[in-house]
């Protein structure tokens, strides 16, 4: 599976309009009501094509040596984005599906951030990978509270299904056979703490093509063939007013996104992550932030960030 050039960061959770964040005894806080989901200036480097020098005597040599030149996809998407985040708590992962190319930016090297809302993926992306182990279907129970999860952000189906799954420590089993290096699973679930390049490894597992597939650069997925048709199929049915987000990137938008306000510093978490289809190309975006004032004022950072990014990867392409 390619893996994203960057330092760590991490996505924010998404929680719904009015996200009440409760302690228990325990320590641990639970997601409730569905109304608020809830430096070095970067320079391209380029590695000159290098060959051996001609043979004494004017004959071929005997070996010759080339390089194509090596862009630093990073530094152009930080180019790119760093002058929309400006100070803001912010980081972005971007691939491309077709090449395999892939860059990010990061406010703060190795920063995470909580997911909100968009663990829900991830939380489904766990109970198919279950459902496949025990060589079952979903139940219709389990269909059901997955399509409000997905579709509609629904807080109490998210927390059914993550005890379905096993709780935290199993989400954190199934993360390693995603890939997801970076990630933190929470029995809080939007607390959860990731990092963009983690959500775009799952957006891969979700995404990738069937096993074997030629020319691909993306790795097989643990995830089948039907799990990854579902998981897409309702990320394409999000309700029309959560269709924000690195949806403002492409078209033909395949998304899932999280907001939250802290309750401990009346901060809004605003997260987006999704595949998008720009110039003819797809391409697989996520965008994680916290601190914003408001809700809309996140909404617009993260649109435009998402923005930066997908265009410096497809200007480079």
């Amino acid at each position: 599976m390619p893996r994203l050039r960057i330092r760590r960061s991490v996505m924010s959770a998404s929680v719904t309009a009015l996200v009440v964040l409760a302690g228990t005894a325990a320590g641990g806080a639970y997601l409730t009501s569905h109304s608020a989901d809830g430096a070095a200036d970067p320079v391209a480097s380029v590695a000159s094509a290098s060959s051996r020098a001609a043979s004494p005597g004017g004959g071929t040599p005997s070996a010759t040596r080339s390089e194509e030149p090596a862009v630093d996809y990073d530094a152009l998407v930080a180019a790119a984005v760093r002058p929309v985040a400006g100070d803001a708590r912010l980081s972005v992962a971007v691939l491309d599906t077709e090449s395999g190319e892939s860059g990010a930016y990061e406010s703060t090297a190795g920063q995470t951030f909580d997911t909100a809302s968009i663990v829900k993926v991830d939380i489904l992306a766990a109970l198919l990978l279950a459902a496949q182990d025990e060589g079952r279907e979903l139940t219709a129970s389990e269909r059901a509270s997955a399509a409000t999860m997905i579709e509609n952000s629904d807080n109490a189906s998210a927390t059914r299904l993550l005890q379905v799954v096993g709780g935290a420590s199993a989400l954190d089993a199934a993360n390693e056979r995603l890939g997801l290096t970076g990630t933190t699973a929470s029995h809080a679930w939007g607390l959860t703490r990731t990092t963009a390049a983690d959500q775009v490894r799952l957006l891969e597992a979700v995404f990738a093509p069937s096993a074997g597939t030629a020319g691909s650069p993306l790795s097989a997925s643990p995830l089948s063939a039907d799990s990854r048709a579902y998981v897409q199929e309702l990320m394409g049915q999000v309700e029309a007013d959560q269709r924000w987000g690195v949806s403002a990137a492409g078209g033909a938008a395949l998304l899932k996104n999280g907001w939250m306000p802290r309750t401990t510093t009346g901060l809004w978490d605003i997260n987006s992550v999704g595949r998008v289809e720009s110039g003819g190309r797809t391409y697989l975006v996520a965008v994680v932030s916290d601190g914003h004032a408001t809700q809309q004022a996140g909404i617009t950072l993260v649109e435009a960030a998402a923005k930066a990014a997908v265009g410096a990867l497809a200007a480079a392409g």
